[in-house]
């Protein structure tokens, strides 16, 4: 092996290396595309942006880290009125908004990186759309090793029953209940109504 080679994979070695998602200590409220173009087909939209509304400022108030994500595409294309935030919603100064044109919060984001330096190892997730961009999202967090709570009164999805998918409602329902059984050893998933939250990691029995 040459000297180059050694050196390298010395100075690798040694290089500090981020603490992985299970070792940080902190939790952080994710607000997943609440954005005017997104709510305004939602089931029960003002009700779950109430409760929306309400874990942000509980969060707030134990500051707790708040994270706001934003979708931009061809139906939201940024700077429009559609792409805003909702007004019932405002990010506060020095609240990340993390930009997205995928599914998931963490592809092709600077998501990763907030997280990493913020400490944060425990997602408390909430928005729309509950069949798309926060199902990407809970997977994408579990599968990096982040503890993943799903706020079970605080997403929704649009109908889209008739294109053969089921309709919001149960869209909702089967989300909450199948993230309930999700497993994996040295994190946990967990679904939480609004009122039980109190942004404390759940402990992993794995």
């Amino acid at each position: 092996m040459s000297t180059s080679t050694s050196t390298a994979e010395t100075s690798f070695a040694s290089a500090p290396r981020p603490a992985l998602a299970a070792e940080r200590e902190n939790t952080a409220l994710i607000v997943v595309d609440v954005q005017n173009g997104v709510f305004a087909e939602s089931w029960h939209a003002g009700e779950v942006i109430a409760t929306i509304s309400d874990l942000v400022q509980r969060a707030r108030d134990t500051e707790t880290v708040v994270i706001w994500v934003r979708h931009s595409s061809g139906e939201l294309p940024p700077d429009s009125p559609q792409w805003q935030i909702v007004d019932a919603l405002t990010p506060q100064d020095g609240e990340a908004i993390v930009e997205k044109t995928h599914g998931s919060t963490f592809e092709d984001t600077d998501f990763e990186e907030v997280l990493a330096a913020k400490d944060i190892g425990h997602l408390v997730v909430t928005g729309a759309q509950s069949d798309a961009c926060i199902r990407s999202t809970i997977h994408g967090g579990f599968a990096r090793g982040y503890d993943v709570t799903l706020v079970s009164d605080a997403h929704t999805t649009e109908d889209l029953s008739d294109w053969g998918a089921p309709t919001p409602d149960k869209v909702v329902s089967h989300t909450n209940l199948y993230w309930g059984f999700e497993s994996g050893p040295g994190r946990s998933a967990r679904v939480q109504e609004s009122a039980e939250v109190d942004f404390v990691a759940p402990r992993s029995d794995s």
